[in-house]
Order: structure tokens, then sequence, then C-alpha cells
């Protein structure tokens, strides 16, 4: 172990000294690749640091334990507890960030939201689930753009798909993939009754080109006209886009923006994201039964979170974590949620490498 934790710190100098070499500062992908590589191990180093700092302390103060000075002994003796709990801390926190790291969690992420069973109201859940991902995605720092919508004339979405970039996107979403459970009285219901809708959401890592290479032989581009319920551009110019791509069988079409040459930009940008995420499930197939199990098919009896508004309350299954906070969840207040998954998972990984 100590072996590993020198190994950290001498690699920490590495990489600061590179970062600091001209050859390297001229090279953009160089030191992009590098920068990455030190701002992953700094906060592991820090700990590091931390750590064996307050080992010498303790050494220090076990070592006074003999003084002749009775004053001195006391003090130490005094601080010892305190010391060691901070010690216990520390260690905590270095084993945590010892984890094993998802080589996935600083991407950008395609954020795919589908009404599931429950029509209208499944779709109306759909335009709350967004609606509440972009308020956390804004309130933390991250940028949100639609890449494509089809929309329903109540303010529904049977699907909408979205990019959110920003630091270690992927790492604060991934749990979020599965299926979301809804259950409250709909606006068109006379009597009261509470029904239950749901809707799928997939979080795919956004793939990087030297991920993904498509073929162009492998794609079939085609354009129309697009529509929905709104857009100066809906039904006059062919600016929507649909790509296939032969091999997967996987399609993806795009018709937010009014420019044919941005609808495709995305699609494809949509389209490297699901060939990146069927890449990495085939080659893994503990993640690809994991990611079936997770996504289902949205029907009512597969669920990872339900959302009761008749008690205002928010149920995450996989965790066994109730919150009744509702309505701030829904706008956006999801950091105690996202932190609850995150260190279930933390646990999860502790207990198998140890």
């Amino acid at each position: 172990m100590n072996r590993r934790l020198d190994d950290i710190l001498h690699r920490r100098q590495e990489l600061a000294e590179m970062l600091a070499d001209p050859e390297i500062t001229s090279n953009n992908n160089r030191y992009t690749e590098i920068s990455r590589e030190f701002s992953e191990i700094d906060p592991v180093a820090n700990e590091i640091v931390a750590l064996q700092q307050i080992e010498q302390q303790i050494a220090d103060n076990e070592e006074l334990l003999t003084d002749s000075d009775s004053e001195l002994r006391e003090l130490a003796e005094m601080e010892l507890p305190e010391l060691k709990e901070k010690l216990q801390d520390s260690s905590e926190r270095l084993h945590v960030l010892l984890l094993p790291k998802d080589p996935n969690d600083n991407r950008n992420i395609i954020l795919e939201v589908r009404a599931g069973t429950g029509g209208d109201e499944a779709a109306l859940f759909a335009a709350d689930l967004f609606r509440m991902y972009s308020r956390y995605a804004e309130r933390v720092g991250f940028k949100v753009s639609v890449l494509s919508a089809t929309d329903t004339d109540i303010g529904g979405y049977k699907e909408i798909v979205a990019q959110i970039s920003g630091q270690d996107v992927f790492s604060r979403f991934k749990f979020e993939s599965g299926v979301h459970r809804v259950q409250r009285v709909p606006s068109t219901e006379t009597q009261g009754r509470i029904h239950t809708s749901a809707c799928t959401v997939a979080i795919l890592p956004e793939a990087e080109e030297v991920d993904i290479n498509i073929r162009p032989d492998d794609i079939r581009i085609d354009v129309y006209r697009a529509s929905g319920a709104g857009g100066q551009h809906v039904n006059k110019t062919e600016s929507a886009v649909r790509i296939t791509h032969a091999p997967s069988g996987i399609v993806v079409t795009c018709q937010d923006q009014a420019s044919q040459h941005k609808n495709k930009a995305q699609a494809m940008k949509v389209l490297q994201a699901r060939l990146f995420d069927k890449e990495q499930s085939e080659a893994d197939s503990e993640r690809a039964e994991a990611r079936r199990g997770m996504v289902g098919s949205g029907d009512r009896s597969e669920r990872i979170r339900t959302y009761n508004f008749p008690q205002g309350r928010i149920t995450d299954h996989r965790i066994n974590l109730t919150l009744y906070k509702l309505e701030q969840v829904l706008n956006g207040e999801m950091d105690e949620l996202i932190d609850a998954l995150i260190t279930q998972h933390q646990a999860d990984l502790l207990a198998t490498n140890t």
C-alpha cells in the first residue's frame, strides 16, 4: 500500500513537470491529456500528504509521552484522540479516492427521456423529468442543449434527447438510467383517481471522435420536413435529418434546429454516443445486463424510482431511500438523491475491494 501511495506522489510530480514543459504546452492534445490526468491524481495526492502529516503528528505526540516535561506529556496525551480520529477520517477519504474509477465519469452525456406506458400523462411526466434534469444541470453549472424532441399538443414529450456538458457530468447522472414511475391525478381526471405512468431515461456517455469511427458507407442520411407542435421552420424546409446506421440498425432523427447542417451534426453526435454505449455494453456483459435491467421496456412494473404526487414523496427503490420533498427535487434540487446513490455505489465498491 505504501508503495502505491509513493507511486502516486511520484506520478503527480512527473505530471507537474510535464505541464511546465514548453514542448508539451505547445501541443494542445498532449497538454489536455496530461492536464486531465493531473486533475484526477491531484486530489488523491493531496489526501496522501494530509494522511502522512497526521501520521507524523501522531508519532511525534507518542514520542512526547515519554518526555520528562509533565506538561508536554499531558498536552500530547490530550491531542492524540483527536489526531487518531482525523487519521481515521483521512484514511476513509483516501480509500474512496483510491476506488477504481469509471473511465467515463469525466465525459459529457447524451440524455434521452421517453414516455412509456400512460399515454398523454406519460408524455407530460417526460417533460417534468427533462425539466428536473435541466434545472439541476443549470444549478451545478452544466450546459444543456436539446438535440431532438418529439412533443405533444398538451406540452409533453414523446421523446426528448439532449446533450449535457460540463465537468464530470456522467459521474453525476449515470445512476439516472432506468424506468421512472409517477403516481398522480391527471388534470383530465374528473373523478380524482390516481393514475400510474412511466418514462424511461437513458444516460449515455458522449463519445469522442477517437472512440467511434463511423464509415460513410455504413450510414444512410435522409432529409425531410420537420413536424411538431411548433417552430418557424416546421413543414417549410427539409431541415430534419434521419441517420440510419446499417451495421447496428440504430436510427437517429434530429429536427430541433432550423439548419439541416446543424441537425446532421447533432444526429451524428447522438449516433456516436449510442454506438459507444453499445460497444462498451458488448465488451462488458455484466454492464450490458445491468443496463438492460435498468432501462427495461418502460412498463409500469419495472422501476428504479417512484414519484408520488399525492404524498409528496420520491422513492428510489435501489437504495430504499424515500424523501418527502418531491416538489424540491422536481425543481432541480437533486443533490441529496444523487449523493446518496454515489455513496451507496462507493460502499459497494469498498466492500468488493477490501
